[in-house]
């Protein structure tokens, strides 16, 4: 008896010693993650030359627009690009919780079992291929696409790999509820292969 309640006692000044030294392990790990989150914050903002080197810009409606959080992506099997996907938004991202996201335009192309390579790719030739502009309000998402055989919209591929994608687009995306059109002009890019670059 005098063995049990002994070990009993053992047990119990095991646990508090066992949850400090994870509650130990937890702040360790949160400042860890706080640290790299700042590192890799304060290099978002390095030297404009490596910065300038990369971008996605276009005109909207003649008015021109650098965006941010930009990022290019994409995939397939055997190494190709089956399908890839390039976006951005118009201003940096909110930092306050409940602040709507700025608007955002993308375009995606998908080729499933072809390689995407150097080339023009269109709406609507090309069947799975969609560019859309995005307004976020309070009441829901204003959208724009190439959802019709009306709207025009080409992306021109100079350059693609695992390294990064170079090119130029334009054309129209229509709200398909109000039928209001976006003219996009000038449009072009330069991004590494999923990094995400800021003007």
């Amino acid at each position: 008896m005098i063995t049990s309640s002994a070990n009993r006692k053992i047990v119990i000044k095991e646990i508090p010693l066992r949850h400090k030294i994870l509650h130990r392990l937890g702040q360790l790990l949160y400042t860890s993650l706080t640290v790299l989150l700042f590192s890799a914050c304060s290099s978002d903002s390095g030297s404009d030359t490596s910065e300038s080197d990369y971008y996605f810009k276009a005109a909207l409606d003649g008015r021109d627009v650098s965006f941010y959080m930009v990022n290019f992506q994409g995939g397939g099997n055997d190494s190709r690009f089956e399908m890839i996907n390039v976006g951005g938004f118009e201003k940096p991202f909110p930092s306050k919780a409940g602040e709507l996201a700025p608007p955002s335009l993308d375009f995606e192309i998908w080729k499933i079992g072809v390689d995407i390579t150097p080339g023009t790719y269109s709406t609507p030739q090309e069947p799975e291929m969609v560019a859309r502009y995005a307004v976020q309000t309070a009441e829901g998402t204003i959208l724009y696409s190439t959802r019709t055989a009306d709207d025009i919209f080409t992306v021109k591929i100079e350059s693609i790999s695992k390294s990064g994608i170079k090119g130029t687009f334009s054309g129209k995306v229509r709200n398909m509820d109000t039928g209001k059109v976006l003219e996009i002009t000038q449009g072009r890019f330069n991004l590494p292969y999923e990094d995400i670059v800021n003007p």
